[in-house]
């Protein structure tokens, strides 16, 4: 019998840990395309009843979910990958010990590793600090302001409020940061611009944390990662990981963002409307941009680090699938009081349909439930309320409308056609899963709205990374 033929393919791992699920990809290196995928929701939700804005998640859960994706592509392929990327949520915080962030175990499956000495995840929702407590912090040296739910703002807090807590660790990242810390065995943590400057107290222009303005305020700087390139790589896998070998390059974590904008501009005269827990419009600034000194603290438009020293203009809105989410559960559980019990998948699917078939109501929805960066006090609003505008269909309408106009206040239109934009690329759960968002986004900007195909973060940084090879 002839011997069978040696597959010489080999494929790049796109690995995104998104804020409520994890998605894996494996590329073809050579023809650029997704040629297996799995997803699995991490259910990583932490509720902290001593503080009541506080949003965390269970790092170990997210591990388990990463697993869960893993355990479902095809071990021969693995066995193939000669890179892997990473990215992930932005802006939040997580805490680990130097050489015991994990442990390491075997399986029939491979080696796999669980967070040992780490804390609870930080998320980029977390509201902890108010507009009093920000308005205390040092002024940044940065084209950036700083949030709450920023990593450097969640560590002022825990320095002026829960000291001894830091005492506990001695390295923190985000959390696509720890994961390639523990792939690549790394004592400490290496952090790319995207991410630093998400975290606020990091200026792109020299790359560099505003050291002294932290050190003066008592911050822990020796907390923060050593910052390098976005593209950079962070080193290789210290073990086999899921049949993927030990020595393989991974790549130093990408913001989930600049990598879903990465999988879908073709050109730079695309604009890409994003939008899943929350939502993103940006578009490409010509290279020669540079971002002003200082930050516009009331500006709903802010300029992130891309890739190679080049920046997006960004609406960066707190609202965005989460808003239609949180009337799901709204409408779900006030059925369990009546003693219905219906799925969440059910009843956004109804919702859906109702939205479909409403295709225009008088009612108004300002569905800013978290506010907004550039305005914390602007929460949701209800108006033009009328008997014959309370069914499903005329809520769901106007909630998607309200998302929608949200975003376009924050970036006009007008500000899209000076830019010279031709097209806005549409991605992200929230609309894939949506036709009434697509079709208000369609009707709320006087662009061609085009949807394309396998666009998302983990698709993104597996594409990023296999251009660079």
């Amino acid at each position: 019998m002839a011997a069978l033929p040696v597959s010489s393919a080999k494929f790049v791992l796109g690995l995104d840990l998104g804020t409520t699920s994890i998605k894996v990809v494996l590329l073809d290196s050579q023809s650029r395309t997704v040629v297996n995928s799995s997803s699995f929701p991490t259910n990583s939700e932490i509720n902290n009843e001593k503080y009541e804005h506080a949003r965390e998640q269970d790092p170990a859960r997210i591990i388990g979910a990463v697993d869960q994706c893993m355990d479902v592509l095809p071990t021969e392929k693995l066995r193939d990958v000669i890179c892997i990327g990473v990215s992930g949520q932005m802006h939040g915080v997580i805490f680990w010990k130097t050489k015991t962030g994990c442990e390491w175990s075997s399986s029939d499956a491979g080696h796999t590793f669980r967070p040992r000495d780490v804390s609870q995840m930080i998320t980029w929702q977390d509201g902890r600090c108010g507009s009093d407590f920000l308005s205390s912090l040092p002024k940044p040296e940065s084209h950036l302001n700083v949030s709450t739910g920023y990593g450097c703002a969640s560590i002022f807090w825990y320095t002026r409020h829960r000291p001894e807590f830091l005492w506990e660790f001695s390295v923190s990242g985000t959390i696509q940061d720890y994961v390639v810390s523990m792939l690549c065995g790394l004592e400490g943590c290496v952090m790319t611009a995207q991410n630093a400057a998400s975290w606020g107290y990091f200026n792109t222009a020299c790359s560099q944390w505003n050291t002294d303005v932290l050190k003066g305020a008592g911050f822990p700087v020796h907390l923060l990662p050593v910052p390098v390139q976005s593209g950079s790589m962070a080193g290789q896998t210290c073990s086999e990981w899921h049949g993927i070998p030990a020595g393989t390059p991974v790549g130093a974590a990408l913001g989930d963002f600049q990598c879903s904008v990465y999988s879908c501009m073709v050109d730079r005269t695309d604009a890409v409307l994003n939008m899943s827990t929350s939502a993103q419009l940006t578009f490409a600034m010509p290279a020669d941009f540079s971002p002003p000194r200082e930050p516009d603290p009331l500006s709903p438009i802010a300029y992130f680090p891309y890739f190679g020293n080049t920046y997006l203009a960004v609406a960066a809105a707190l609202n965005g699938g989460n808003a239609m989410a949180t009337f799901v559960g709204m409408l779900t559980n006030w059925m369990k009081e009546f003693g219905l019990e219906l799925s969440e998948a059910q009843v956004y699917s109804k919702l859906i349909q109702c939205g479909l078939t409403q295709p225009s109501t008088d009612l108004r929805v300002t569905p800013t439930l978290l506010g907004e960066r550039h305005d914390p006090t602007c929460l949701g609003l209800v108006s033009h309320i009328s008997p014959a505008s309370l069914s499903l269909g005329h809520t769901t309408r106007a909630i998607c409308r309200g998302i929608l106009a949200n975003l376009a206040a924050m970036m006009p239109p007008r500000t899209l056609l000076a830019a010279g934009v031709k097209r806005i690329m549409g991605s992200g759960s929230a609309l894939t899963r949506n036709e009434v968002l697509r079709q208000e986004a369609e009707r709320m900007f006087p662009l061609p709205v085009v949807y394309g195909k396998d666009v998302d973060s983990a698709i993104g940084v597996a594409m990023f990374f296999n251009d660079k090879l």
